[in-house]
């Protein structure tokens, strides 16, 4: 039987939060039904979303098409070919690595949250700007429609986010101090 001294000479320590991610909240912590579920809604969201920039970047490129004799048209088509070919490994090679550094150097939940508020926070004047950008990238959009599905892809497929490693060595930390 413990005395009344030792027992008031140990603090009770009050357990540490899990910390909730951006769009993933605490389900990242036990992996379960409800984070699967999440990452399917982000995978059929961001699938609809490649699709119709695919859709996007065709129309556009089959307008300028148009507009250019018929020899020329097989040379564009070859070099769009090849360019979107090209693209879509550098895209998920770009991301791959991407993921590979910030495994290496996975940001704490608060870095997380800031990143999160730091891209939401962006001026809608350069959305204006893109869209004026993107006619005058007619000619060269299915390569980059392809630079697109190939990093979103990457990031997709990928069995665990940096943010994700991040809150978890974050909170063995937490624990351990």
């Amino acid at each position: 039987m413990a005395s009344r001294a030792s027992s008031e000479a140990r603090p009770v320590e009050a357990p540490v939060p899990i910390p909730s991610l951006p769009k993933l909240g605490t389900t990242w912590y036990r992996r379960g039904a409800l984070y699967w579920l999440s990452r399917a809604r982000t995978t059929v969201f961001l699938l609809l979303v490649m699709a119709f920039f695919c859709f996007i970047a065709l129309s556009l490129y089959q307008g300028f098409r148009d507009e250019i004799p018929p020899t020329a048209r097989t040379v564009s088509d070859s070099v769009q070919v090849a360019a979107s070919a090209v693209a879509l490994v550098w895209g998920w090679i770009k991301q791959r690595r991407s993921h590979r550094e910030g495994m290496l150097h996975p940001p704490t939940p608060e870095q997380t949250r800031a990143a999160k508020r730091a891209h939401n926070g962006r001026a809608p004047g350069r959305v204006a700007l893109g869209r004026a950008l993107v006619l005058l990238a007619a000619p060269v959009m299915p390569a980059f429609a392809a630079y697109i599905v190939g990093w979103l892809t990457a990031w997709m497929t990928v069995r665990e986010y940096p943010s994700e490693v991040g809150a978890r060595r974050w909170l063995e930390e937490q624990r351990a101090a």
